[in-house]
């Protein structure tokens, strides 16, 4: 059963991600939409031998879902070649927080909660919707054993979009890592959410996951440089208290308030 569940998340990885880009593509083709700002990741990296990552560190993703995005910038890529398309690709580090006005939050689906953010995970736990966090993987060549990953507010995030698309130039394809360039591990998130939230959350910690690198934060040199873009919200706890009250005023996601 576990091998079938693998499969078909896996499966699902493929289409959603590189198959449905194509779909997108040929969309635009269609219509004459001229502008492309695609939402990337910095899993497209895997697992890179130098810290931080640029904009041109080799591109060796590890996981399925980074090569299914790694996949569809390609396609992307070989799109505009034979275009006159505007392109801004973004690839994001790990988006963590919520609309500072309590508007948007974070709501997956309940067949894909178990699978998203660590975030989301840490809300679970101190809601009491799940029993508490479970961390894979302390063993990993970091300072304290787990992994570290940058994490950047959605806020932030948002803004990136909006210069991005100012920005975008028929013809040119421009590419860039979107983060705070500071890394955090696992375990420093996890105390950071115990503050935001006030709640003791239980942690039980797992062997390793399949497909996780050990540590990944991104050099914002050339976003800054071409951009005008720079991280504000910087504060993990800040960032994961604005998260928090959204979740406590809509605990049944956007379907109560």
């Amino acid at each position: 059963m576990f091998a079938m569940v693998c499969l078909a998340l896996i499966c699902r990885y493929y289409h959603n991600i590189t198959s449905n880009t194509l779909v997108v593509l040929e969309a635009m083709a269609a219509h004459g939409v001229k502008t492309l700002i695609y939402s990337s990741t910095c899993a497209t990296y895997g697992e890179p031998e130098k810290m931080p990552i640029t904009e041109v560190t080799p591109q060796v993703p590890i996981n399925p879902y980074g090569k299914a995005k790694k996949m569809a910038e390609d396609i992307i890529l070989d799109f505009s070649k034979n275009s006159d398309m505007a392109v801004m690709i973004l690839r994001y580090c790990n988006v963590i927080g919520s609309d500072p006005d309590g508007r948007l939050g974070e709501a997956p689906k309940p067949e894909l909660r178990e699978h998203g953010r660590i975030s989301g995970a840490c809300f679970d736990a101190s809601r009491g919707i799940i029993p508490g966090l479970k961390v894979k993987g302390t063993d990993y060549n970091t300072h304290d054993g787990t992994c570290i990953r940058d994490y950047i507010d959605v806020t932030d995030l948002v803004d990136a979009h909006v210069k991005a698309l100012q920005k975008a130039k028929p013809r040119n394809v421009g590419i860039y890592n979107v983060g705070t360039g500071r890394g955090r591990s696992v375990k420093e998130f996890v105390e950071a959410c115990k503050k935001a939230t006030g709640v003791k959350i239980k942690v039980d910690y797992l062997p390793r996951r399949p497909g996780d690198y050990a540590e990944v934060f991104s050099d914002p040199t050339k976003i800054y440089r071409e951009l005008n873009w720079t991280a504000q919200h910087t504060n993990l706890e800040e960032s994961l208290k604005t998260a928090w009250r959204w979740q406590k005023a809509h605990r049944d996601g956007y379907g109560a308030s």
